[in-house]
């Protein structure tokens, strides 16, 4: 997370029982910070802005027609309004790296926190479960309780224990994150009472966060996939692709991300503990969480604007907003149709002419 990377030295030492007066030359990772004062800024700048927008239209939409809405919309709505509470907290954290330094108090620090951690789990759990929506829906159709009972109140009492485990999962280090004057200047950070803490935090995101959304869209969509092969429908090589764009989208933006937080568990082993390798951990981390966080950009785009209804939804939606621009885009389209109707007429009148020559 981005506010591990800040203050890298202090926490090496800190967790070795090192000071300055015990070693000669301790780990200086001002490199690391340099880089990510220009570094995460703009990227989390840039991931805030398309994520907002793509995400808050999402949540507009779905609730502008909220009364044709089914179980699929409502955890399309979930899934954007975890994505949003989680880019609520990038323009802070943007702000932290670029002056190393984080100026909104105490308070802040943990509600900041708070948005980022419900958020990062919230996104997860609301995959998981529309995975199995779809795996429920299209593999036990006529069987599945669940399916039977398919209304907008199951689904809602589903997405309400969705939150409550992301909640949950949360909680410690929504609890351990506090400020703390250093020599660097104030820090955000959790706090662990214990170094267990730490690495059972770690081992958490590893667990929550990858390999459990990661089993459940390989078994699902395993199952799902010869189902789709089986039917007459001529839409299901579109549906497999998609299927396939969703795994490969998920294993390519969060599997280094995680990598990375694995061998920081490893390190606060006792692995990996020389300068060197606290230094890359540092860069790596970087770059890899900004690629995992930029998944929240793509989710708008591969979970809801696939769909035929949403992407109409949406058209309809923007008609309503921007009028003048869709009239201007209407009359634009009406004369290219009618040049390229007169320049057929005008071919066709030449072909004719020249047969009856």
């Amino acid at each position: 997370m981005a506010r591990h990377l800040l203050n890298t030295t202090d926490e090496y030492a800190e967790y070795y029982g090192y000071t300055e007066s015990d070693i000669a030359t301790p780990c200086n990772n001002g490199n690391v910070r340099a880089f990510g004062q220009v570094f995460l800024p703009t990227l989390y700048s840039i991931v805030f802005i398309l994520g907002f927008i793509g995400n808050a239209l999402v949540v507009c939409v779905l609730l502008k027609f909220h009364k044709t809405s089914n179980t699929t919309d409502l955890c399309l709505l979930n899934l954007a309004l975890s994505d949003l509470l989680f880019l609520i907290s990038l323009p802070f954290w943007a702000h932290y790296a670029a002056l190393n330094d984080w100026t909104f108090g105490n308070f802040m620090c943990r509600s900041v926190t708070f948005c980022y951690m419900l958020g990062f789990y919230g996104s997860i759990f609301f995959m998981i479960l529309m995975t199995a929506d779809r795996y429920f829906v299209i593999v036990h159709a006529n069987t599945s309780l669940f399916s039977r009972q398919r209304s907008v109140k199951a689904g809602t009492c589903m997405c309400i224990f969705m939150w409550t485990l992301s909640l949950l999962a949360s909680l410690p280090t929504i609890i351990f994150s506090q400020t703390k004057n250093e020599t660097n200047g104030v820090t955000c950070k959790a706090e662990y009472t214990d170094d267990v803490w730490r690495k059972v935090s770690y081992m958490k995101m590893n667990i929550l966060g990858w390999m459990l959304p990661l089993f459940v869209m390989l078994y699902c969509y395993g199952r799902i996939i010869p189902k789709l092969i089986s039917m007459k429908s001529q839409r299901r090589h579109k549906a497999i692709r998609l299927i396939l764009i969703l795994i490969l989208v998920f294993f390519v933006f969060w599997t280094p991300y995680n990598v990375v937080m694995f061998l920081y568990f490893l390190h606060y082993s006792g692995y990996f503990y020389s300068c060197d390798w606290q230094s890359g951990l540092g860069l790596a981390m970087q770059w890899t969480e900004t690629i995992a966080f930029s998944h929240c950009c793509l989710n708008p785009i591969i979970y809801a604007f696939v769909g035929q209804k949403f992407r109409t939804l949406v058209i309809k939606t923007l008609k309503q907003w921007f009028p003048s621009a869709f009239r201007h885009c209407v009359t634009i389209t009406s004369e290219i149709s009618e040049r390229r109707s007169s320049m057929y007429s005008m071919r066709s009148s030449e072909i004719s002419t020249t047969k009856i020559m």
